[in-house]
């Protein structure tokens, strides 16, 4: 494996979030890393340091703000570890001729493998049926939990993720239909004009759009009532996706069978309490899209965009603002 810089020390790095180690360990081995979290006193340290950065490594989360880019007057390229980039100032970067670059797709089959984990342990209750049995408890009756097979799986958002977690469920038998904002004309999926109309066909509902404004809260009251009692909702977009707060009260009233979540609003540490309080709901950190593999692959892409881009090459992965 090569990349282009001779001397990649050199390279200044900030880095705005904390990265599991098996992504960031590498890079720190790499680079000269500058890891500030906490955005208040990232925004300090810039002022007295912000010229010696040239790179940053962020997260759509986390993203990056106008003032801290202000900070950087060397600053020749952004890298987001994922495809998500909703809290990055891309008009402000592109101002600048600032390079903007993520990780799209690299990880879409990790995550719809999980997805598909997900929907069939909250629908054959795996988590319940294993506090059973540790308890001494041997009910084989499974409690009457129903098939996964041969339901109808809605899917919002056919991107990368979403046309892999299709191609899982079409091997279950199950019926596929899809929201998207424009109907994909080289699918066999029933297309569905709302998210409202999708959730009231389906009896499963996974959301795997990308986060912002435009989708913030996307899964509503609405949208579980359209759902119903015997339906199963699965988030792996972003935790804005989902009304939290909705999403406990369908759980609570019998609104909704079940949920899982991957991501949740307010992650990692200002999530809403009352949320484990709610039955039937199913929890994983955000995890989706992290395998060993992923990360390896990933690290690759990260390493390529910037030390190409450092040494006057092409980069592999712009967003879309930046290839045109």
């Amino acid at each position: 494996m090569s990349y282009a810089l001779t001397n990649p020390k050199s390279l200044n790095l900030l880095v705005t979030r904390d990265f599991p180690e098996d992504l960031i360990g590498p890079i720190r081995a790499a680079y000269t890393t500058h890891e500030h979290y906490d955005a208040a006193k990232r925004l300090a340290w810039l002022k007295e340091n912000g010229a010696t950065i040239e790179a940053v490594l962020t997260s759509g989360i986390v993203g990056l703000k106008e003032a801290e880019i202000a900070l950087m007057p060397n600053l020749k390229i952004v890298q987001v570890f994922a495809a998500g980039y909703e809290s990055v100032d891309v008009p402000a970067l592109k101002k600048r001729g600032i390079m903007m670059c993520n990780v799209p797709g690299q990880n879409a089959g990790c995550v719809a493998d999980h997805a598909m984990g997900l929907l069939i342990a909250i629908t054959r209750r795996f988590k319940e049926a294993d506090a059973k049995v540790r308890t001494g408890v041997w009910d084989d009756t499974n409690n009457g939990t129903p098939r996964v097979s041969h339901k109808k799986l809605g899917i919002v958002g056919l991107g990368s993720v979403g046309s892999e977690i299709a191609k899982r469920a079409s091997a279950f038998d199950m019926e596929i239909g899809y929201r998207t904002r424009t109907p994909r004309t080289n699918v066999p999926y029933k297309y569905f004009d709302s998210v409202a109309a999708l959730a009231e066909w389906a009896d499963y509902l996974i959301t795997c759009t990308p986060g912002g404004a435009e989708t913030n809260h996307l899964v509503n009251a609405e949208i579980l009532k359209k759902l119903g009692p015997q339906g199963y909702y699965i988030n792996v977009a972003r935790g804005s996706v989902a009304d939290t707060k909705a999403v406990i009260a369908a759980l609570k009233s019998g609104g909704i069978a079940a949920a899982a979540l991957d991501v949740i609003e307010g992650e990692p540490d200002k999530i809403d309490p009352e949320v484990y309080t709610a039955p039937n709901l199913l929890f994983t950190p955000h995890a989706a899209g992290r395998a060993p593999e992923q990360e390896a692959d990933r690290v690759h892409t990260i390493r390529t965009n910037l030390e190409n881009h450092m040494a006057g090459k092409p980069v592999v992965s712009p967003v879309k603002e930046m290839a045109g």
